[in-house]
């Protein structure tokens, strides 16, 4: 079933601030709050999806993704378009709600623990997907290409293997909680510890090379290679090529997606393309076989039939964008008649004959304005 619109799921405007998302989430989660609901599966569905809803847009990454590409950009990036809400990836419960938040995960399965792991010792965890726009041109985009990029991404640190450095003792800011907690009314709000950075631990003997990190920013350089057929905003999923995680973790993904610059002559429309030929007016009447080029520079031969209208489309089989299971598209050919700007007395004298055998109306009557020529 298709995901609603998280605007339209918080009840809210496109240029609604984080504090309007906020306050609309907080208001939709108190009101389906499961404790109020016990029982209604239609309430946990709401729920859900002002949950999901708020973890995307209250994040400007995954926010200006969304409002581009929609749910599709989504996949793959561990947030509510990649088909399940996951709340021990959200701190939007903890970050509103305080103490209510360890309720609400609760409810979806074990969300809190994730943070009481960190005294205990840190848990490697995948590392961020990146995003890379690449630009193509329109008939690398047709026949497809290989590219090289070039892009930085976090690293596993060589010189401590990911683990930052070596002796680790519990937090005494937090007491290995990993959160402080401020009161604030009638909320109690958590953040993640200033000193720890929500380890829970710290590092006595930290790495010289990451400086305790983990990881280590280095530029990556990959040959991508661009499927024919392709189309603009494409994204291709190039898995494990992405930001290292932290503690050791596995390696995220690299989305690349695809920006086509147009070409000054052809069109494209699915698997088909599309271009505008100029002709005479006698190659019009009389009919002709011209030679025009093709977009990988083929020369083809195109019967021109007698009596050819202005905008008349012609098609060529099997000349257009290759699909993948290999069959093409079509090219069509748009007639452009071109009238003389100038004559020599010899053609106009010549026309003027034309006129009187034809015998041309004055007197021509309407057709449709939108009446096109196929």
């Amino acid at each position: 079933m298709a995901k609603k619109d998280y605007y339209e799921v918080l009840g809210v405007q496109k240029s609604a601030t984080k504090d309007d998302l906020k306050k609309a989430y907080r208001k939709l989660a108190v009101q389906y709050h499961p404790d109020k609901n016990a029982g209604n599966k239609e309430a946990e569905e709401k729920f859900k999806e002002a949950s999901e809803a708020y973890e995307v847009l209250s994040d400007d990454q995954k926010r200006q993704i969304y409002d581009q590409y929609g749910h599709a950009g989504l996949e793959g990036m561990g947030g509510g378009g990649s088909g399940g809400f996951d709340p021990s990836h959200f701190q939007g419960f903890e970050d509103i709600f305080g103490d209510f938040g360890g309720i609400f995960e609760n409810l979806f399965g074990g969300g809190s623990s994730r943070r009481r792991s960190s005294s205990r010792g840190r848990s490697a965890t995948q590392g961020a997907s990146l995003r890379y726009d690449l630009q193509i041109s329109f008939q690398e985009a047709v026949y497809g290409t290989k590219a090289e990029i070039q892009y930085h991404r976090n690293e596993t640190c060589t010189t401590c293997k990911g683990t930052g450095g070596t002796g680790r003792k519990t937090c005494t800011t937090c007491q290995g909680t990993g959160q402080v907690r401020q009161s604030s009314g009638f909320f109690s709000i958590a953040s993640p510890c200033p000193v720890c950075h929500g380890e829970g631990s710290i590092i006595e003997n930290p790495c010289k090379d990451c400086g305790g990190s983990g990881v280590q920013t280095k530029r990556q350089k990959i040959i991508v290679t661009i499927p024919p057929g392709v189309e603009d905003g494409k994204k291709i999923n190039i898995p494990r090529q992405g930001d290292a995680g932290p503690n050791g973790g596995p390696y995220g993904d690299l989305y690349v997606f695809i920006r086509v610059k147009p070409h000054p002559y052809f069109e494209r429309s699915g698997q088909d393309l599309y271009v505008a030929i100029p002709i005479s007016i006698t190659q019009a009447a009389l009919g002709a076989e011209i030679v025009i080029s093709s977009l990988d520079k083929k020369q083809l031969r195109l019967k021109v039939p007698s009596g050819t209208q202005n905008g008349k489309l012609l098609r060529i089989r099997d000349e257009g964008v290759p699909a993948p299971s290999g069959k093409k598209g079509d090219l069509y050919i748009k007639i452009i008649v071109q009238v003389p700007a100038k004559l020599s007395p010899k053609a106009k004298t010549l026309l003027e004959e034309v006129s009187k055998i034809q015998g041309e109306n004055t007197e021509p009557t309407p057709v449709p304005f939108a009446d096109k020529q196929h």
